[in-house]
C-alpha cells in the first residue's frame, strides 16, 4: 500500500509538472505572437526611411522656392503635378518654361514615365546674350535640340547622378560630384538639387546646357 501510494504521488506530481509546462509554453506562445506584430511593423519603418532619405532637396538655391506649401512653385505643390507643370509654378523657372512652349514640349515632358531635368535658371538663360537667346527661341529645331539635351530618361536619385548619362537629344551628357555638390557638363552647378514632381526629378541648374555639335 506504501508503494501504490507513493507511485500515485508521483503520477500526480508528474501531472502538475506537465499543466505547468503547458501553460508555460502557452505564455511562451502569447509572447511570442506578441512580438512578432513589433518586428513586422519594424520593418517598414527600416524601408521607408530610404524613399525619405531620396527626396531631400539639397543646394544653396532651394532658399528661392517659396515655403507655402498652397503655392504653386513649392516643393509639396511640385511633387503633385508632372514636370512642365510643376515648372510652370517656380519663380526660378519662368524662362525655361517659356522657352518650353515655344518648343511645343509641354505635353511630352507631362507624359513622359520617369525622367531627370537638369532645369537652367532664369539668370542661367541670361547668361546667353539676348540676341542670341532670341535666335535660339525663335529656332524650333534648334530649341528643341537645346531642351531635350537637359533631360534623361530615368528617374536619378543624388546616388545615381554622377556618371555619364544619355540624353533625349541623342548625346551623352555627364555629371561629376558626389553628395550636394555636382557639376553638370563642363559648365552648369546644381544649386537645387532632387526637386520632385510626380513623373521627374529636377535639378536646378545655374547654367544652360550646349549639346555639342
Amino acid at each position: 500500500m506504501r508503494a501504490t501510494k507513493i507511485t500515485a504521488l508521483a503520477a500526480a506530481t508528474l501531472f502538475a509538472i506537465s499543466l505547468a509546462a503547458c501553460g508555460s509554453d502557452s505564455k511562451d506562445t502569447g509572447s511570442g505572437t506578441a512580438a512578432e506584430p513589433t518586428m513586422t511593423s519594424a520593418a517598414p519603418m527600416a524601408s521607408s526611411a530610404a524613399p525619405m532619405d531620396s527626396m531631400v532637396n539639397f543646394g544653396a538655391g532651394c532658399a528661392a522656392v517659396p515655403a507655402d506649401p498652397a503655392n504653386a512653385g513649392s516643393f509639396q505643390a511640385m511633387a503633385q503635378v508632372p514636370v512642365a507643370t510643376a515648372a510652370s509654378g517656380n519663380p526660378l523657372l519662368s524662362t525655361l518654361v517659356t522657352a518650353v512652349k515655344k518648343a511645343g514640349l509641354v505635353d511630352s515632358l507631362n507624359s513622359a514615365d520617369g525622367v531627370t531635368v537638369f532645369a537652367p535658371t532664369n539668370d542661367a538663360f541670361a547668361k546667353i546674350p539676348k540676341a542670341t537667346l532670341d535666335k535660339v527661341l525663335a529656332d524650333k529645331k534648334t530649341l528643341t535640340s537645346i531642351l531635350t539635351y537637359h533631360v534623361v530618361p530615368g528617374k536619378l536619385t543624388p546616388a545615381d547622378l554622377a556618371g555619364t548619362h544619355k540624353t533625349l537629344q541623342g548625346h551623352d551628357l555627364t555629371v561629376t560630384g558626389s553628395g550636394e555638390n555636382f557639376m553638370v557638363g563642363d559648365s552648369a552647378s546644381v544649386i537645387c538639387g532632387n526637386v520632385q514632381t510626380a513623373n521627374a526629378n529636377v535639378y536646378i541648374i545655374d547654367s544652360v546646357l550646349m549639346p555639342k555639335s
